[in-house]
C-alpha cells in the first residue's frame, strides 16, 4: 500500500512540475502570413463586436454573439500556441494505461 502512494505521491508531483515549467516557457514562434491575416481578421471581428450597441439586441442575438467570441478565442489561441491540447486528466489516463501496459 505504501508503494501505491509512493508511487501516486510521484506522479502527482512529476504532472504539476511538467505543468509549471511549460507555462513559464514563451512560445517566439513566428507566425506564417496566413495566420497573420487570420489573426488579424479575428481580432478587427472582436473590435466591432466590442463596439457594438448591445443594449438593443435580444436575447438570442446576445447568446450568437458570445457563442461566436468564443469560437474566435479558441481559434486565436490554437493559431498562436500551435493548436495540441493536452489536459491533466488526459496525461492521468496516458499513464496509467502505460502502467497497465
Amino acid at each position: 500500500m505504501k508503494k501505491l502512494m509512493y508511487i501516486a505521491f510521484s506522479f502527482v508531483m512529476l504532472i504539476s512540475t511538467v505543468n509549471i515549467a511549460s507555462a513559464n516557457e514563451k512560445n517566439d514562434k513566428a507566425l506564417s502570413a496566413t495566420q497573420q491575416v487570420k489573426l488579424e481578421q479575428l481580432t478587427s471581428r472582436v473590435e466591432q463586436i466590442r463596439n457594438m450597441d448591445k443594449s438593443e439586441l435580444n436575447r438570442q442575438e446576445k447568446r450568437a454573439l458570445r457563442t461566436e467570441l468564443k469560437q474566435m478565442k479558441s481559434e486565436a489561441n490554437a493559431i498562436s500556441n500551435g493548436g495540441i491540447y493536452l489536459s491533466v486528466t488526459a496525461l492521468l489516463v496516458i499513464i496509467v494505461i502505460l502502467l497497465i501496459i
